[in-house]
């Protein structure tokens, strides 16, 4: 059972945003991460008979949202450069680290995968809002309230939500194993419900071995 009884269209459109519009956003991605792939596959499968009730996510599309920056147009790409920089400066600080990726947990606009343990995430992400507090005025978006997920489905309209979890109850999914070694700054859109990026910047966790 879940806390709420029905699902939600995830699509919305939410302020600032519409079709055409592009958002500079920190991620972490899981391009060649098999187990991870494994897992959102297996959730596909179960999920496959709601059909268009729900988006399911392809594997070049997995993400773990960590920290947005600004529209493009409205942040200066000479900014964004400097924050890449000092990324990189503040990320060398963080060893990369393993994770296990689910169980899921419910959600009314998506199937959610938890993050354990989740402190090393949070301290990437704290990296980061250092490293935009070094080159702009405000930080966007809130330093509390964050939990890092990864998200292998989204809610594409209303409906009730226990069919969806009862389906996902009986599953056995076995939790995904994950390495980060790194942080992508894409730019991101959703034109075609679908959250899709082209990269912008690659940043490494930890220092080189010398």
């Amino acid at each position: 059972m879940t806390s709420f009884d029905a699902m939600r269209n995830h699509w919305w459109w939410r302020p600032g945003w519409n079709v055409g519009r592009r958002f500079y956003t920190w991620h972490l991605t899981f391009e060649g991460q098999k187990d991870v792939h494994r897992l959102a596959a297996e959730y596909r499968s179960a999920l496959a008979p709601f059909g268009d009730a729900l988006t399911l996510v392809p594997d070049p599309w997995l993400h773990l949202t960590m920290q947005g920056i600004g529209f493009v147009g409205e942040v200066k790409e000479q900014d964004v450069r400097a924050i890449v920089d000092a990324a990189g400066e503040h990320l060398a600080a963080i060893p990369a680290f393993d994770v296990q990726v689910g169980p899921h947990v419910p959600d009314p606009e998506a199937i959610l995968l938890h993050i354990h343990p989740d402190g090393p995430v949070h301290a990437v992400r704290s990296a980061i809002r250092s490293a935009i507090g070094d080159v702009l005025p405000e930080i966007p978006e809130n330093a509390d309230g964050f939990t890092p997920h990864v998200s292998v489905a989204y809610s594409a309209s209303d409906g009730p939500a226990d069919p969806v979890f009862k389906a996902l109850d009986t599953g056995g999914f076995a939790p995904a194993h994950a390495r980060v070694a790194r942080a992508d700054l894409i730019v991101i859109h959703r034109d075609d419900q679908m959250y899709e990026w082209e990269p912008f910047a690659s940043v490494p966790l930890g220092r080189p071995e010398r």
